[in-house]
């Protein structure tokens, strides 16, 4: 892809190439989820790709977006359960579920989502060093913020505040319900896309939610002494979203 992947826009310390800046990144959520949108719900099987992440967000050579290496995914009849597997991805993006029973479904990979919603919101990896030179994970950092009222901290600091609020609010929020510790808790891809487009107003956190992140603090960061789970020989493809 003419662009490359979206991990080195991110993250890029080279001084002649500028921060991605808001309206790209919302554009490149959008094309994520509406290519998941595809991979979920609209194709002839239910693709579950298991390792969202920037690095593997191909850019066009219009900063267009879709998902690519494809090693991974399995896919499964409409309806059907997803078999048990060994478990692979990427750490920092892995469902806590998915960890215990190795059985990868839609909705870890929604969690993988809503990591990858944070990361490209605050410009930070899923698994970032904190003030004391430890590590925490993202989402719990995020979730502090959100605790203490100042969610709009966590945004990417190199955007020198030049962004929207309403929507940075709705993709760091999304973000907290996508990463849900609790499967059945997290929206699925279509009530996404409906949250995303504006067809329906998001709603606020519930103390309920908050308990459960709260409960789930840590566990990102602990699992860090696993080995890497990510494999090395995938491929890239182009199922997208069909835009």
């Amino acid at each position: 892809m003419p662009n490359g992947s979206l991990d080195k826009h991110l993250y890029s310390s080279r001084e002649d190439q500028p921060t991605l800046n808001w309206t790209l990144r919302f554009h490149t959520i959008k094309d994520v989820a509406s290519g998941l949108l595809y991979l979920h719900e609209r194709w002839e099987k239910v693709v579950i790709h298991r390792d969202i992440k920037a690095s593997n967000v191909l850019l066009d050579k219009d900063m267009n977006a879709q998902l690519g290496d494809f090693g991974l995914a399995r896919l499964y009849d409409h309806g059907a359960d997803s078999q048990t597997t060994h478990v692979v991805g990427t750490m920092g993006y892995l469902a806590p579920e998915l960890i215990r029973t190795g059985r990868a479904s839609p909705l870890t990979n929604m969690f993988g989502f809503g990591i990858f919603l944070l990361e490209v919101a605050c410009g930070h990896k899923p698994i970032k060093e904190n003030a004391q030179g430890g590590q925490i994970a993202l989402v719990d950092w995020v979730l502090e913020h959100w605790r203490d009222g100042t969610l709009m901290e966590t945004v990417d600091a190199r955007l020198h505040r030049e962004f929207d609020i309403d929507r940075a609010g709705l993709v760091l929020t999304l973000g907290l319900m996508c990463s849900h510790p609790l499967a059945s808790a997290r929206p699925g891809i279509v009530q996404v896309m409906r949250y995303l487009t504006g067809v329906t107003p998001l709603p606020e956190l519930s103390p309920t939610d908050v308990f459960a992140l709260m409960q789930n603090q840590g566990f990102d960061a602990s699992a860090m002494s696993y080995p890497d789970l990510t494999s090395s020989f995938g491929t890239i493809s182009s199922l997208s979203g069909g835009r």
